[in-house]
């Protein structure tokens, strides 16, 4: 049998010193880069606020219609909710998204409450909601003639 020798050379391998210490760097860098990516609201979230506002909007829409009374979505830009009279329940939206609101002056109920309004024959007195995140942003628009919900990015 033959002696183990060590490599000849100044391949010699790596210590377990330097190993934690490269561990230890990627580790800090990790902690440090990771936070920047997760911070804000993904674009998923975006999308899906503004889906479900054009949601409660339609529901106004259909409501105002289908009971031939003029039925409203009030936003409440504060605490980031909304809801369709006469309904109580409220819908939250995520905190991290900025809300703007684009409506008649007689439907803006306090500075950060306001409505967008539908009447029996499916009109609207129109309007604009955006929703924004950072350099992304949706805008619902209403059409105050036909009450048509688009959303555009």
């Amino acid at each position: 049998m033959m002696p183990l020798r060590a490599m000849p050379g100044p391949h010699r391998g790596v210590t377990l010193l330097e190993l934690l210490i490269v561990l230890t760097l990627m580790a800090l860098i990790a902690a440090m880069v990771l936070p920047m990516f997760s911070g804000g609201v993904s674009g998923t979230d975006l999308k899906s606020a503004a889906r479900d506002v054009a949601a409660g909007l339609r529901l106004a829409r259909d409501r105002a219609i289908s009971q031939r009374a003029e039925s409203l979505l009030e936003l409440n830009l504060e605490a980031r909710t909304f809801r369709v009279s006469p309904d109580e329940n409220s819908h939250r939206l995520p905190g991290k998204i900025d809300l703007k609101l684009y409506t008649a002056q007689r439907d803006l109920l306090s500075d950060k409450v306001g409505a967008i309004r539908f009447f029996p024959d499916g009109g609207s007195n129109g309007g604009r909601i955006t929703l924004a995140a950072g350099e992304r942003k949706y805008d619902v628009d209403v059409d105050w003639l036909t009450g048509r919900i688009a959303i555009l990015e």
